[in-house]
């Protein structure tokens, strides 16, 4: 049996003070902060303001408007914006991971053209990966993008597709050969310019009320052989690298300390020996978390393969912040109401609206354990 073992985070000078920097900059911003949620608001003027200040695509390289940092930097100043529940979410996933992906697997021209853009905070990013009726099966894909002359003709549709409708561009995943014996190969990804013709965005409104995902469809719509990105059929060892990024940084696991800082506000009107001991473990857990997630960091840094690490974190994780709704109610418990004039109960009731769908994004717990039980030799 094999042994899933975290290396010791590199620590970072560097971070540490850039912490007070980004703190002083928040206490200056006076925009929009999105509630009890983080990492939901979507404002583009937020994520210019960070750009100029080198905050986004920090471990870009300086050729592409990167600020020449690290992971371990990029870290800690996304663990200050989401503490203060900031609107990331614009430019969230070009940062996170599509900014990477091109950087790795792009060719020159979709790096010179798009990443300058993501490290500015002017271009913004969907992923095409969930279709509807395969669930969480991605191997299963049937939008396909068939060669034509000078380019590809794609046809399909994908659902949950966060901010689908106000993106610039799309990272598509799509079959453009037959699986054959492996369902994994065939696959390919597509840079898609959200405005090209044949592309519909249909909305889907969560139980929340937000309109934060959509159903796209592509209706014969033609990409230029210029869109590929990296080899056509390595899709799938192309993605799940782009994954690990998805999964390992501290939002799979601080979006939820809206809810957490207003529990803490709360119980300090009505201290008890069960509210300590709660604060004890949900710092505890954080505290761990957080220690997997700088690991990760340092593993990629180091051009580690941390797949496995990043579906173990993630998993844990988002579970942590499934659960933090009923750990908090059975200390303090409250009329959860949308909106509502006091913070906790407004916290509380946004947090109970959106955990059904913590253990879904970024790949279920079910698909994740699979992945760490079959390294450990478990099945």
């Amino acid at each position: 049996m094999n042994h899933l073992s975290f290396p010791r985070p590199q620590p970072s000078e560097i971070g540490e003070r850039l912490r007070a920097e980004v703190r002083e900059f928040i206490d200056g911003w006076h925009g929009n902060r999105h509630g009890a949620a983080a990492f939901s608001g979507f404002d583009p003027a937020f994520s210019e303001a960070l750009g100029k200040r080198g905050w986004i695509g920090m471990g870009f390289p300086k050729r592409y408007g990167g600020g020449g940092y690290g992971l371990a930097e990029r870290l800690v100043v996304l663990e200050e914006l989401l503490a203060v529940r900031a609107p990331i979410f614009a430019h969230a996933v070009a940062e996170r991971q599509s900014g990477p992906l091109l950087l790795r697997f792009g060719n020159e021209q979709q790096r010179e053209e798009i990443v300058h853009r993501i490290a500015a905070g002017k271009c913004f990013f969907c992923i095409g990966l969930s279709e509807p009726d395969s669930g969480s099966d991605l191997a299963s894909v049937r939008t396909r993008a068939t060669k034509v002359d000078g380019g590809w003709r794609v046809n399909g549709a994908k659902i949950w597709t966060s901010s689908a409708h106000r993106t610039h561009y799309m990272i598509l995943l799509c079959r453009t050969s037959p699986a054959g014996d492996v369902r994994q190969a065939g696959l390919s990804q597509f840079l898609v310019d959200m405005k090209t013709p044949g592309i519909t965005c249909r909305p889907i409104v969560n139980i929340a009320g937000d309109h934060d995902f959509n159903e796209v469809h592509f209706q014969d719509v033609y990409l230029s052989d210029e869109a590929l990105i990296g080899a056509e059929g390595q899709g799938w060892k192309q993605v799940t690298s782009e994954l690990t990024f998805e999964r390992s940084g501290p939002d799979r696991f601080m979006s939820h300390m809206g809810a957490v800082e207003e529990f803490v506000t709360a119980l300090r009107q009505q201290p008890s020996a069960e509210g300590a001991r709660t604060v004890g473990r949900l710092v505890a857990h954080l505290s761990t978390l957080r220690r997997m997630s700088r690991s990760i960091a340092t593993m990629m840094t180091d051009e580690q393969d941390a797949a496995l690490h990043a579906a173990l974190l993630k998993d844990l994780g988002t579970c942590f912040e499934q659960e933090i709704p009923e750990t908090l109610r059975l200390v303090l418990p409250t009329e959860p109401e949308p909106g509502a004039a006091d913070g906790y109960s407004a916290a509380l009731a946004n947090v109970i609206l959106h955990a059904p769908s913590c253990t879904i994004r970024g790949g279920t717990k079910e698909v994740l354990r699979g992945m760490v039980a079959k390294s450990l030799g478990l099945r």
